[in-house]
C-alpha cells in the first residue's frame, strides 16, 4: 500500500516552456501519451496545461502555431509535496474538478499525480 504521492506519481513529467505554442505542446503530449504538461520557467513550476486547456483554445478558434501556452495554461496550480498522501491528492482533485496535481519539491515539478493514479491507489487500499 502506498503511503505518499511520491510513491504513486509519474516522475517522468513533460515540462514545456510558457513561450511554446499550444500546437507544439499538443504534439509533445500525444507523442508521450500524456494528458497534461507542467509549464516551467527556468526550472520553476509556473503553470499546468491539460487536454481541457487545449480544447478551450481550439474552441476559441486560436491558431495552434501562434497561440502560446502562457495564454491557455492554468497559472500557479495547486500542488502537493512528495510526502503528501494519495487521499490529500484525491481531495484536491475532487474539490476543484482537477484531474492532475503537480508534485513539487523546492519549486520544481518532480512528478504529477492523475485521477487515474489515485483511483488505482484506492483499489489497492482494500
Amino acid at each position: 500500500m502506498s503511503d505518499t504521492v511520491g510513491e504513486i506519481m509519474t516522475s517522468d513529467v513533460l515540462a514545456v516552456d510558457p513561450a511554446d505554442t499550444i500546437g507544439e505542446t499538443a504534439q509533445k503530449m500525444v507523442e508521450r501519451g500524456v494528458s497534461s504538461a507542467v509549464v516551467s520557467d527556468y526550472g520553476n513550476l509556473i503553470g499546468i496545461v491539460t487536454e481541457r486547456d487545449l480544447t478551450r483554445a481550439v474552441a476559441g478558434r486560436v491558431h495552434s502555431s501562434e497561440a502560446r501556452v502562457r495564454e491557455w495554461m492554468t497559472p500557479d496550480p495547486l500542488t502537493l509535496g512528495p510526502d503528501a498522501t494519495p487521499a490529500e491528492a484525491a481531495k484536491i482533485m475532487l474539490d476543484n474538478g482537477f484531474r492532475h496535481v503537480p508534485i513539487v519539491d523546492d519549486g520544481r515539478a518532480v512528478g504529477i499525480v492523475s485521477i487515474r493514479d489515485v483511483a488505482r491507489w484506492s483499489t489497492e487500499e482494500g
